[in-house]
């Protein structure tokens, strides 16, 4: 596909990727995915939780008109709301696991580690491809 701007034509594949994960997130989420099956995240906004990524069986955490589909991760959907978005929509989210508790709805919980997001800002040009592409 295709995305066109005033002065040049931007391939999804030049798109850079919103969310991503690390090789230990992604060991994580295929044992989750073992036990429980199709899954879900969605980027908490705080209050109970902080701001952790929770990990959800797939459909049982409905998503809106109100959410914001990132991107997947090893097939596993990544969610956060609008209004977050507006905040985070300039950085590319790493997903990566760290030794701990995770939020208390999570699914990981019980493995005595958590999920945890790191970030980067995109550079100039990847936040044009994203523009153009009406990614943000």
């Amino acid at each position: 596909m295709e995305y066109k701007t005033d002065s040049e034509t931007v391939t999804e594949q030049a798109l850079p990727v919103q969310v991503l994960a690390t090789e230990q997130a992604v060991e994580l989420i295929r044992k989750l995915r073992a036990r429980y099956g199709d899954l879900m995240f969605h980027q908490s906004g705080g209050c109970c939780d902080g701001s952790s990524p929770m990990c959800y069986p797939r459909n049982e955490f409905l998503t809106g008109d109100s959410d914001v589909q990132l991107g997947s991760v090893d097939d596993v959907p990544f969610f956060m709301s609008k209004s977050q978005f507006e905040y985070w929509k300039h950085t590319q989210l790493i997903l990566d696991v760290v030794p701990g508790r995770g939020g208390m709805f999570s699914l990981e919980n019980s493995e005595g580690v958590r999920f945890l997001i790191r970030s980067r800002v995109f550079t100039d040009d990847e936040i044009h491809a994203l523009r153009a592409a009406g990614r943000i």
